[in-house]
């Protein structure tokens, strides 16, 4: 990869092109940025790369190529790959490279994973993200970041050119993550009781459409329940979170709170009925289909045309 963009501008790299990476790439790609990608399914990447991007064989070779890899993958297994793995990234960012790391993941592990970096002379920033993906593919996501004043001197353009609000949080790697726990605890509660009440509506005989259009002007509505129940109401399940997600991220919430012997009832019972979802065949559904473990009731069919 050449300069990025024009002097001065930092080179970018984005690992991973699931619904929220593809639309990081994609806002970068549009505030100017040539982006350079890589992701284990080779045609996702040559697709992107077919717009005008970058495509790369393997992380390493992305690596060497930028000053800024912004790695959006699912978990923090995948994030040691992505780094550590054969072909890894760490020992191929130049010193003072930058890995932003977008992941939902537990805040200790991410706190040591920028002491790991710093041995290779990499600067790291604990920077994970909300929005979803529409907001992704415009470059309006919220990101909470944290970590060294070094490492934000060299991502800044990069985070505004992806984000609406970038918060900085501090220098120390993790409190990122911490802030994305509480975000995930309240965000798989608010699905879980969405379902739960909509459900129950449904079983006491009230037509779903007409519940949601009372609950999205009343009090008790909640972002969750006017996104995730009007895809209830569509009977459409395509993941753009899916159940599997809020398994993982539910867990790490748990996992979060135990050391510190945190009591978390509601978090916990979100947790089981998204592990009973799972359990019973829908973790690659939306993960509104949280409802479906609700015995009894009818749901909306998808709309035909």
């Amino acid at each position: 990869m050449g300069e990025v963009g024009g002097a001065g501008r930092p080179r970018v790299g984005v690992v991973g092109l699931g619904a929220m990476g593809l639309g990081m790439a994609r806002s970068l790609r549009g505030a100017g940025y040539d982006v350079g990608v890589h992701d284990l399914r080779a045609e996702v990447a040559a697709a992107f790369a077919g717009e005008g991007g970058a495509a790369f064989g393997s992380v390493g070779e992305l690596a060497a190529g930028v000053d800024v890899l912004v790695g959006v993958v699912v978990n923090a297994e995948q994030v040691e790959s992505v780094l550590f793995g054969p072909e890894g990234a760490a020992d191929r960012l130049r010193p003072g490279a930058v890995f932003v790391m977008c992941s939902t993941v537990d805040p200790g592990w991410s706190a040591a994973l920028e002491g790991r970096l710093a041995e290779r002379g990499v600067l790291y920033l604990d920077a994970p993200i909300s929005g979803g993906a529409a907001r992704a593919a415009v470059g309006e996501l919220t990101m909470m970041t944290s970590g060294s004043a070094a490492a934000y001197a060299v991502a800044d353009p990069v985070l505004e050119a992806m984000s609406s609000t970038v918060y900085r949080l501090g220098e120390q790697a993790g409190l990122g993550s911490k802030v994305k726990v509480v975000n995930q605890l309240l965000a798989g509660v608010h699905i879980a009781a969405a379902a739960e009440a909509m459900a129950l509506g449904i079983k006491a005989g009230v037509p779903a459409d007409a519940l949601y259009e009372v609950i999205t002007h009343s009090a008790g509505n909640s972002w969750m329940f006017e996104n995730r129940m009007a895809h209830v109401l569509a009977g459409d399940y395509t993941p753009l979170s899916a159940v599997d997600i809020f398994v993982k991220d539910l867990g790490i919430v748990l996992d979060s709170a135990r050391p510190e012997k945190f009591p978390l009832p509601l978090a916990a019972t979100a947790h089981q009925m998204f592990l009973q979802a799972a359990a019973s065949g829908l973790g690659a559904e939306d993960d509104s289909a949280v409802i479906k473990i609700f015995p009894g009731i009818e749901l909306p069919e998808p709309t035909e045309g």
